[in-house]
C-alpha cells in the first residue's frame, strides 16, 4: 500500500521547487482547481500562478524560515523573504489549504507598501 505524503511533505516539496523555479515539480503539488491570492495577484489555475515564479526567484536572495505549522489539511509558513531589490526583506505569511494530497489554495500575506514604488517604476519602463 503506497504511503500518502504528509501535509508537511507536500508543502515542503512545493516550497523547495518554487524557490529553485522548478515549475514542473511545483506543479505536481497543485490541484487542478488550485487558487492563489496575494496583495497583488489572484489566479484560479496552477498555470497562471506558476507563470510568475521565475520573476520571484530572480529577485530572491534567500528565505529565512521563522516557523512552520501543519495540520492534516492546512499549513502556515512564516518567513522573511530576503530580496535583492529595493524592497529588502519581505516579512511573509503563507497559508496553504490541501485536499486529497494536493495544494488547493495558497494565500500569501504581506505588507505590499515597499513594492509600490518598484511596481510603478516597472510600469513606467513598459511604456
Amino acid at each position: 500500500m503506497p504511503t500518502i505524503p504528509s501535509t508537511r511533505d507536500i508543502v515542503q516539496a512545493y516550497h523547495r521547487a518554487r524557490l529553485r523555479a522548478d515549475i514542473p515539480a511545483a506543479a505536481e503539488q497543485l490541484a487542478p482547481d488550485f487558487s492563489f491570492r496575494s496583495p497583488f495577484i489572484e489566479s484560479d489555475s496552477p498555470t497562471a500562478h506558476l507563470a510568475g515564479i521565475e520573476q520571484l526567484v530572480h529577485i530572491t536572495d534567500h528565505v529565512e524560515m521563522i516557523t512552520e505549522l501543519y495540520t492534516d489539511t492546512d499549513a502556515v509558513l512564516i518567513y522573511h523573504l530576503h530580496t535583492n531589490s529595493p524592497a529588502g526583506i519581505q516579512r511573509t505569511a503563507e497559508h496553504f489549504r490541501l485536499h486529497d494530497g494536493r495544494i488547493t489554495a495558497i494565500e500569501l500575506i504581506f505588507d505590499p507598501t515597499p513594492w509600490h514604488a518598484i511596481m510603478s517604476a516597472a510600469n513606467r519602463e513598459k511604456r
